[in-house]
């Protein structure tokens, strides 16, 4: 009883309404699925909440079903579209008593020509088909880099419906699972229709599955950010900034740890100057030309140190929040002629995942309340001033482009308003 005596305890944390209610300090407006407002939950639910989804992901990220509980007592299994196989989708259909479906973005929809504008305003959409889903025509349509031909034939028996009405709103809590795990935002679900699924947290047992309240899945990364804690600190004397300390932050489940690089002595009662520096494994360490990130980064340090003191924040936001692996993904759709935005959009995400809720609640604790924000991207001031920050200045912060950045910085201005 184990793997499911949490989510048995605790009733459902969402419910349909008319309108969503975002938690998040973001500028990601499909943070969110249309149709759901989540119910904030006391504190001392948030260890189980945080653990059943990190569970949940670490399944979902080993090719294995996990059972997601959706409003009304509804339930859907769910696997990782990437890693659907025939034989997969036979064991789940044979479980769930159920024809499998495939949980898509409305935006990955849109770009294969599935629902035209209806698909767009959708945040999640679930795929049927006149004959059941093949493993192939799954990945097909979860993966851009697959080839699909949207003119052919077997597009025409698909069809369409909002996730948010699928099993009360678990199709939506699948993707949002799939987002978390850093895989493609797609996910195969079939609806539990066992007639001895009535006790369902028994039924899981029985099946060896882990179950995971849908409600936790949309509130995570609020509650991660909520429970972030100081859990290590060190002086570690940098190539520009000789008087550095660097604090580890990490969430009560374990998770993403994200890093607060304190150069001299900022004072709590003056603003300080701030760098919210999202993580870029090929740009920040390997030095790469498709992206100003490095540069950004010691660029970062060097104007801090030259200013006296200040914070600059690394997040564990590695390609705008959609993971290292989706990144390369869509760096190969960059080099087929897409934009760096156009690229997401193809993988299926919004041009930008990111949330802000954690450097909100690093600065909280490291004292600070006014803020110089070396950015140029106006959305972050945006995002400090919606997570209750004065921002009483964005500083410039902008390096010259080269012919493999080039694009990519016409881009980020052209279409995100950075301001260069």
């Amino acid at each position: 009883m184990e793997k499911n005596s949490a989510a048995a305890e605790f009733p459902t944390r969402f419910r349909l309404v008319g309108t969503g209610k975002p938690l998040f300090c973001s500028t990601n407006s499909g943070a969110m699925p249309h149709r759901l407002e989540l119910i904030s939950m006391p504190a001392t639910r948030e260890p189980v909440s945080l653990l059943a989804v990190n569970r949940a992901v670490s399944e979902l990220r080993r090719g294995l079903v996990v059972a997601v509980r959706g409003a009304a007592g509804r339930a859907v299994l769910v696997q990782a579209a990437e890693s659907v196989t025939p034989q997969a989708l036979e064991k789940l259909a044979a479980m769930s008593h159920s024809a499998p479906a495939l949980a898509i973005t409305g935006r990955r929809a849109a770009v294969i020509g599935l629902a035209g504008i209806r698909a767009k305003m959708a945040k999640v959409v679930t795929v049927t088909a006149a004959n059941d889903l093949s493993a192939e025509m799954i990945r097909d349509l979860a993966d851009p880099l697959s080839g699909l031909d949207p003119a052919a034939p077997a597009m025409k028996s698909l069809r369409l419906t909002a996730a948010e009405t699928a099993a009360h709103g678990c199709d939506s809590a699948a993707v949002g699972l799939a987002k978390l795990a850093r895989l493609l935002p797609a996910a195969v679900t079939a609806a539990l229709a066992d007639p001895e699924s009535d006790d369902l947290a028994a039924w899981t047992t029985r099946h060896d599955l882990l179950l995971v309240d849908g409600g936790d899945i949309f509130q995570y990364e609020n509650t991660a950010a909520r429970t972030l804690r100081a859990v290590s600190e060190a002086r570690v004397p940098l190539l520009h900034a000789d008087d550095t300390r660097i604090i580890a932050f990490r969430p009560i489940d374990g998770g993403l740890e994200h890093l607060a690089i304190i150069i001299g002595a900022p004072k709590a009662d003056e603003p300080v100057l701030v760098r919210l520096h999202s993580e870029c494994f090929t740009g920040d360490l390997l030095g790469s030309l498709r992206c100003d990130c490095g540069d950004q980064l010691q660029g970062a340090i060097r104007e801090i140190a030259k200013a006296g003191s200040g914070v600059l924040l690394y997040l564990a936001q590695e390609g705008r929040g959609i993971g290292l692996v989706n990144k390369l993904r869509a760096y190969e759709l960059q080099d087929q002629g897409f934009d760096t935005m156009d690229a997401n959009e193809q993988l299926g995400f919004d041009a930008d995942e990111r949330v802000y809720l954690p450097a909100a609640r690093m600065l909280r604790q490291l004292g600070f309340s006014r803020i110089r924000l070396l950015t140029n991207n106006p959305d972050k001031v945006s995002a400090l001033a919606a997570c209750g920050f004065a921002v009483e200045d964005r500083v410039p912060h902008s390096f010259p482009s080269n012919k493999h950045s080039e694009l990519y910085l016409k881009t980020k201005a052209a279409r995100s308003g950075h301001i260069f």
